[in-house]
């Protein structure tokens, strides 16, 4: 198990070294100035723009400025935020660990929607719960996030008056008030990101189990006298979570680009609203930075799947 995961690190690097490659190269050819403002304010004269160019290499070719980020980087340098003025490894830190609850709240929310839900529904195909759900799965993942996320506003914030519509980190409280506060302007993005994301997930959770349940060692441990929890439980969910554990990994893209999006919609201050800030500002670090990240942890859950994979079924060995 270790050798494994030393060598799929290993391996972790020359792809991390080709995204990055990419995204830099992107950036770089990409039309806008981070000094835009300076080239249009006549107070500032060119010998000032000219030499904050030669400062940060901007006028130096591709290769080079990639290769000098790169040594920056792995000597723990992100660069340095235009329009900040801060290290844009202090800007991430402070906005990581929100995003990182909100989507891992939102991961566990989506999994207890689809994992109970998609197994009775293919335990009980085409009964009244089993259409029920089908209805509800097809309207969760047809209405994009940020749809969903103006109709909690609507309805959770305006008409009902029961939750915060715009994130706050400077909440005036202490104790378990600051918990809470916390707690509740929470709900919406997270409620937002895990419904849509349970009901993709439903939908994969039932096709899974109803492969599996025909198959037949099912018939065989039906036919020794199991229970039939056990039957479903140890026989047919197990080994239908194989797919949908490559499900989930494949779609980590997907849910960090629909962070991005509820990150806007209720203000979190997380890297989503970083990024589109950056973005905005052509703030070239904090977008190179920012996009790094994100490759970096969907390749991370992509190896956790990996792993997951011989816990759930024996057969697959780490070699």
């Amino acid at each position: 198990m270790s050798q494994y995961l030393i060598r799929r690190l290993l391996i972790l690097i020359p792809s991390l070294l080709g995204i990055s490659l990419v995204i830099f190269t992107v950036l770089a050819l990409a039309p806008g100035d981070p000094f835009e403002e300076l080239a249009t304010n006549p107070n500032v004269p060119a010998e000032v723009r000219a030499a904050l160019r030669a400062k940060f290499g901007l006028d130096d070719p591709v290769m080079v400025r990639y290769m000098r980020w790169l040594l920056a980087m792995l000597n723990g340098d992100w660069g340095f935020s235009f329009v900040s003025r801060v290290d844009v490894d202090t800007l991430i830190l402070q906005r990581l660990p929100v995003t990182l609850v909100v989507i891992g709240s939102s991961q566990v929310l989506a999994l207890l929607i689809a994992l109970p839900v998609g197994v009775y529904s293919a335990t009980r195909p085409y009964s009244i719960f089993d259409q029920i759900a089908n209805l509800l799965t097809f309207v969760g993942f047809s209405l994009p996030t940020f749809f969903t996320g103006l109709l909690f506003i609507l309805l959770f914030s305006i008409y009902l008056d029961w939750l915060p519509f715009v994130y706050r980190a400077d909440i005036d409280a202490t104790g378990w008030a600051w918990y809470w506060e916390h707690v509740k302007q929470s709900i919406m993005p997270v409620a937002v990101l895990g419904l849509f994301q349970g009901a993709t997930w439903t939908r994969f959770v039932r096709s899974a189990v109803l492969d599996m349940i025909r198959l037949d060692h099912v018939t065989t441990a039906r036919a020794k006298g199991l229970p039939e929890q056990a039957v479903i439980v140890k026989h047919v969910v197990r080994n239908a979570l194989i797919p949908v554990v490559t499900l989930v990994a494949l779609q980590m893209p997907v849910v960090f680009g629909g962070a991005i999006v509820t990150e806007q919609i209720f203000r979190v201050p997380g890297i989503g609203s970083l990024l589109i800030s950056a973005i905005l500002a052509n703030d070239t670090p904090v977008i190179m930075s920012v996009t790094f990240v994100f490759a970096c942890l969907v390749l991370l859950f992509n190896l956790i799947a990996d792993v997951l994979y011989g816990w759930l079924d024996p057969r697959i060995s780490y070699r």
